[in-house]
């Protein structure tokens, strides 16, 4: 990366050696027109006629000899450690008997990835992907949350006070929709998960979207009993949407809803204690409009999901 003050580019680089080697201008003459010293016009002009136009790149400040180097024996456990039981630096630096930095500069070396990134079935890379446009792809699924007693639970009264305090309170049934091009969500807190709570979600779901200017073409959603029976697929066929469901126990082929499913006990439903359910739900709209209009979203670079909704230009046709 050139620097932010660095007078030139390898391009201007190529044109002073050029100015002195090619048209013999003195060394002192294109320095002074280059804005750069004598020794640095020197450099360049020497390493034009040695190497060429390849001779104005960077080059890496990696010393030429490394006697210190940790062996390639070592390296080798290293990477065999990792790709065998699937651990990070610092345990990698206990096994190994080297720095936790060093396996870290190691593990870097030889291209291998964090394990946050990578499915820890298999150790391979998680392959990322989003869809082209708005309503290309509608991820669907549903959140239990233990609903709050009046008076508050565990959090507000403590754990002996909120265990006496929490019989009959029953569950919260979050559904939510989440577009996989903008990752705006769409969410409502039903009694159950039956086909036709299912289905009903569903259809006010894509009127929600279409009021965005989203038309919903296709539907993901996992196994779950509600979303294979024939009343979501006559629902899907009633509102011109294909279904699509994941792989049996492949929770990431559905990830975004899955992520937002994480986002939203730590940035809502447990970030304060709660008296009661309704005041819990109570601040629940604000949040959702927060998270579609403000919140900066780092999947999609610290943009706001609504901010992709635009078509003004007609990017996503």
């Amino acid at each position: 990366m050139i620097h932010r003050n660095a007078p030139l580019t390898p391009t201007g680089r190529l044109r002073l050696a050029r100015c002195v080697v090619d048209d013999g201008w003195p060394l002192r003459r294109a320095a002074e027109r280059f804005q750069v010293s004598h020794t640095t016009a020197a450099r360049w002009a020497g390493r034009y006629q040695r190497l060429g136009h390849a001779g104005m790149e960077d080059r890496p400040s990696r010393p030429h000899h490394q006697p210190r180097r940790t062996s390639a024996a070592v390296e080798g456990e290293i990477i065999r450690l990792r790709r065998e039981h699937r651990i990070g630096p610092l345990r990698l630096s206990t096994r190994a008997g080297v720095a936790a930095s060093t396996a870290h500069r190691i593990l870097k070396r030889h291209g291998l990835p964090p394990l946050a990134t990578c499915d820890r079935a298999t150790g391979e890379p998680v392959r990322r992907y989003e869809r082209a446009r708005p309503g290309e792809l509608v991820h669907i699924d549903v959140k239990k949350l233990g609903r709050i007693p009046d008076g508050g639970g565990h959090k507000v009264l403590g754990r002996a006070a909120g265990r006496k305090n929490r019989t009959g309170v029953g569950l919260a049934y979050l559904h939510t929709a989440l577009d996989d091009h903008t990752r705006l969500a769409y969410t409502e807190d039903l009694p159950d998960e039956k086909a036709g709570t299912c289905a009903g979600f569903l259809t006010r779901a894509t009127a929600w979207f279409a009021a965005q200017n989203i038309t919903v073409e296709r539907v993901l959603t996992d196994n779950a009993w509600a979303y294979t029976k024939n009343t979501w697929r006559r629902t899907c066929r009633d509102l011109g949407i294909q279904p699509r469901w994941t792989r049996p126990w492949r929770p990431q082929t559905n990830g975004k809803v899955e992520r937002f499913h994480r986002t939203l006990p730590d940035e809502w439903a447990y970030h304060q204690p709660y008296t009661s359910d309704a005041e819990r739900q109570a601040a629940f709209p604000d949040w959702l409009d927060w998270y579609n209009y403000h919140r900066p979203h780092t999947g999609i670079s610290g943009h706001t999901p609504a901010s992709r909704v635009t078509n003004l230009s007609e990017q996503h046709i």
